[in-house]
């Protein structure tokens, strides 16, 4: 995947059609590539003024030296901290040379704070990341855009319940 990411410049992996269009905003800042960064799917319809907003990003540093995400801004927030997974606030993020960097559901990533204004999936915010070494890049991001399942027992692996149960 890393040599994707780095093979692939600002697009994205796929085929040579171009049939491929991962989600998310992808950019350049130095050495540093940018995939995939969006703001989680809201959950239950949109986010909310006060909600706190998850912000997922890819990185990989093409670089000769390590550097570090040191944080973000936005208009669109209070503040955005570099959260652990379990969503307390922690120090800047390494990203060494030539290893990919997921900050995602699940691990450390950014949380957007007392969002300012409400936030549907399919809206666009800006965003700017800073790092150490390679400095700021701002990035139009979206929202991810909810996914529906009309009927989720016809999913591989689930099942409906039992009439009996």
């Amino acid at each position: 995947m890393a040599g994707c990411l780095a093979a692939a410049g600002t697009t994205g992996c796929g085929n040579d059609e171009g049939e491929y269009n991962p989600p998310g905003a992808n950019a350049r800042v130095g050495p540093v590539l940018i995939r995939y960064a969006h703001i989680a799917e809201p959950p239950d319809g949109p986010w909310d003024p006060g909600d706190d907003a998850p912000f997922y990003l890819w990185l990989f540093n093409q670089g000769q030296s390590a550097d570090r995400l040191l944080g973000a801004e936005t208009t669109v927030a209070r503040s955005v901290d570099v959260v652990s997974a379990d969503g307390t606030v922690r120090g800047p993020v390494e990203v060494p040379t030539g290893k990919l960097v997921e900050l995602e559901e699940g691990r450390v990533h950014l949380l957007l704070r007392d969002l300012r204004q409400q936030i549907r999936g399919g809206d666009y915010a800006w965003i700017t990341l800073r790092f150490e070494r390679a400095g700021e890049v701002a990035l139009q991001v979206h929202s991810q855009v909810p996914t529906y399942v009309e009927d989720a027992t016809d999913a591989p692996g689930l099942t409906s319940p039992s009439p009996d149960e």
